[in-house]
């Protein structure tokens, strides 16, 4: 191996540095070959945008939107529901942030009317 082949093979990182990003176009882990997200990309983007959460949101409909693309450029019969596209995407985050969590107490009101 020359010099320049082993410093360029020296800078490409080994697979356990691979970091778990999506493999377009489809849309697996390059890493754990997971769908995308996988369990450790969504850890590592809760953390990344703890502070920015709508930013969170805006990136994985970005996502979401070039995945349905890919997904059905591919074979169209194998996309997916829009529902579970959908929940894979930006299900995941909704569940897991309470700023977006609807709370599951009610206030009823009640009204009453004067007896006669």
């Amino acid at each position: 191996m020359t010099g320049q082949r082993r410093r360029l093979a020296a800078n490409r990182p080994a697979p356990a540095q691979v970091e778990h990003l999506p493999m377009r176009p489809l849309w697996l882990c390059r890493r754990c070959g997971q769908p995308w997200p996988c369990g450790a990309a969504k850890l590592a983007l809760t953390a990344e945008y703890r502070d920015a959460q709508v930013s969170l949101f805006l990136y994985l409909a970005g996502c979401l939107h070039d995945a349905i693309d890919d997904l059905h450029r591919l074979n169209p019969s194998v996309t997916g529901s829009a529902a579970d596209m959908f929940d894979r995407f930006l299900g995941w985050p909704a569940r897991h942030t309470h700023a977006y969590r609807v709370s599951s107490t009610t206030t009823a009101v009640s009204i009453e009317e004067p007896s006669s």
